[in-house]
């Protein structure tokens, strides 16, 4: 590999979307190899050896290959610590990995494509297999907002991005694309506020290569 990163991914994958997220803010300079999940892409044999899941994304650093892409964000954190990810406060701290891993976990995985794709090998019509999704996102913005409805903007948990902003204007953007609700007042005004920096714009994932 070069000497930069190397981040694997694909441009719609919402779990790539929040490492892209990270490297930028963290001004972290890397190269992309792409990996089309529609077309199987991340089951090559070559893939799998770097991650046996095959599971979008990976990094490859200088000190090796990671996968799970806050594992990845935590990682970024750690090696260049500011802007913090993180509150420094433990109850905070853990507040934040909790909105974080309410997506991470129990969001997008109930609705990513490989759940979709065996919900259709199950006889699901695309219209159920949609409704399914639309689901179980609504269910979980609406979660999510209950769990900061106690705190300020303009991000999540106040006046600085931390991971649950990385969590959250990924899954929004899956919330547009399967006919979700978007009325979520608190939810909404933090998407715009995160958009409007650059970190986050360059992140988008049409703005990528590899975009359709």
């Amino acid at each position: 590999m070069t000497d930069l990163p190397v981040l694997h991914g694909y441009f719609r994958s919402s779990a790539s979307y929040r490492v892209r997220i990270a490297l930028n803010l963290k001004g972290i300079a890397y190269t992309d190899a792409f990996h089309h999940l529609r077309r199987g892409e991340h089951r090559a044999l070559e893939f799998l050896a770097l991650n046996p899941q095959g599971l979008l994304p990976a990094l490859e650093s200088v000190d090796g290959a990671l996968t799970q892409s806050l594992a990845i964000c935590e990682y970024l954190d750690a090696i260049v610590p500011e802007p913090a990810l993180l509150p420094t406060g433990p109850f905070e701290r853990a507040r934040v990995r909790a909105f974080a891993l309410a997506i991470a976990c129990d969001v997008h995985p109930l609705q990513n494509l490989t759940v979709l794709t065996r919900l259709r090998g199950a006889g699901l019509s695309e219209d159920a297999v949609t409704d399914w999704a639309r689901e179980v996102i609504d269910e979980g913005m609406a979660a999510c907002s209950a769990l900061i409805s106690d705190r300020d903007g303009p991000y999540c948990f106040g006046a600085q991005v931390t991971l649950a902003d990385l969590c959250l204007i990924p899954q929004l953007a899956n919330a547009r694309r399967f006919g979700a609700s978007t009325d979520w007042p608190r939810l909404a005004a933090i998407e715009a506020a995160c958009l409007a920096l650059p970190a986050f714009d360059a992140a988008r994932p049409e703005r990528q290569p590899d975009a359709e």
